[in-house]
C-alpha cells in the first residue's frame, strides 16, 4: 500500500502543490510592487507636514533675522533646501485611474 501512495503523493505535490506555491508568491510579488491607497494617503500627509514645517522654519528664521541683523538665513546659504514645487500650486500626482482626492480622504 505504501508503494502506491508514495508515487501518488509525489505526483500530486509536483503538479498541484508546486504550481500553487509558485503562483501564490508571484501574485504576492505583483501586489507588493504597488502602493496602496493608505500608503498614498500617508505620503500626501507626510508631504503636507513637511511643507508646513518648512514654512514654519522659514517664518522663525525671518523673525530671528528681524531681531538680530547679523543672523544669516539658512535659506540664503542653502538655496536647494526648499521642497520641490513649493512655489507652485498643489498638484495631483496620482494616476488617472485612481479615485479623486475627495473620495479617498475621510
Amino acid at each position: 500500500m505504501e508503494d502506491v501512495m508514495l508515487p501518488i503523493l509525489i505526483v500530486g505535490m509536483l503538479f498541484i502543490g508546486l504550481p500553487w506555491l509558485i503562483f501564490h508568491y508571484i501574485t504576492r510579488w505583483k501586489q507588493s510592487g504597488t502602493l496602496t491607497v493608505q500608503d498614498e494617503n500617508l505620503m500626501d500627509d507626510l508631504y503636507e507636514t513637511a511643507r508646513r514645517l518648512d514654512d514654519r522654519l522659514a517664518t522663525i528664521e525671518r523673525i530671528i533675522a528681524a531681531d538680530h541683523p547679523d543672523y544669516r538665513l539658512a535659506s540664503q546659504s542653502a538655496p536647494d533646501r526648499d521642497l520641490p514645487g513649493r512655489d507652485m500650486p498643489d498638484r495631483d500626482y496620482r494616476r488617472e485611474d485612481q479615485d479623486p482626492i475627495g473620495s479617498r480622504r475621510r
